[in-house]
């Protein structure tokens, strides 16, 4: 085992205000993960990266200790998906052969998120789609929003079953959760190539975030769309760019 200081801590799966489902800010995000000791936080919004980007901004000011990964979660149209390293949107709707395929091109890895969780888009609710773990880079073993059921228990018999890495996530759509949930690595994930080398002796530290958190959800949901802020369809994809009429909202 590597000593603290040559450790990396992780949080790969978390929202901002850029998510229709959050309202969360970059900077609560950034300093919520500071506080409490990751040095690496992805920032994986539903269909669009714009606050990854923002945030990944906030960090090259060197304001913060955290690496920021510019991450996404995907609507596929079999599921969802989350890929990490991008330089561009993956617009949702795509087939997940579809949009793993746009993720490689891009040079980013992919994973499948909540594979098992009931209530929410998984990948795995259809047993053909088992097929595609062969195809990622991790499975999330462990989602710290996944309240009930044995969700997170089937997800870690997927990943053994087909040698696939498993990671710890918090899922946070709010600041405090932030970090609730983490892989910790011993070697550096700063690059796609560093991620994918320290996956398979990653160490996952397994919290669960509270169930009043996940009540503040449809109230996220309320502002967002009063903001006009939306899920994203699958044919109008926003820009990473200021100039996108979707563009994260400022001082909200």
């Amino acid at each position: 085992m590597s000593s603290p200081a040559t450790r990396w801590f992780a949080d790969l799966h978390t929202h901002s205000r850029a998510s229709f489902d959050s309202l969360a800010s970059p900077e609560a995000l950034l300093s919520t993960a500071a506080k409490r000791g990751l040095t690496h936080l992805a920032i994986t919004d539903h269909d669009r990266i714009d606050g990854a980007v923002q945030a990944k901004a906030i960090a090259a000011t060197g304001a913060t200790p955290v690496t920021v990964i510019v991450g996404e979660e995907i609507k596929t149209a079999d599921g969802d998906l989350v890929a990490l390293f991008l330089d561009e949107a993956v617009p949702p709707g795509l087939s997940a052969d579809e949009t793993i395929a746009a993720v490689r091109g891009q040079g980013g890895l992919i994973g499948i998120p909540h594979p098992f969780d009931q209530y929410r888009g998984s990948l795995l609710k259809d047993a053909r789609a088992e097929r595609l773990v062969g195809l990622v880079d991790w499975v999330e073993t462990h989602n710290a929003r996944v309240m009930l059921g044995n969700g997170n228990q089937k997800a870690a018999e997927l990943a053994h079953a087909h040698d696939r890495p498993g990671i710890a996530v918090s899922d946070a759509h709010s600041a405090f959760e932030v970090g609730v949930a983490y892989t910790a690595f011993d070697r550096d994930p700063s690059t796609a190539e560093g991620l994918l080398a320290a996956l398979p002796t990653a160490e996952l530290v397994m919290g669960r975030a509270s169930i009043y958190v996940r009540l503040w959800t449809p109230i996220a949901k309320l502002v967002q769309r009063s903001r006009g802020n939306g899920r994203v369809p699958p044919a109008d994809r926003p820009s990473s760019g200021p100039s996108s009429d979707q563009s994260l909202p400022v001082g909200r």
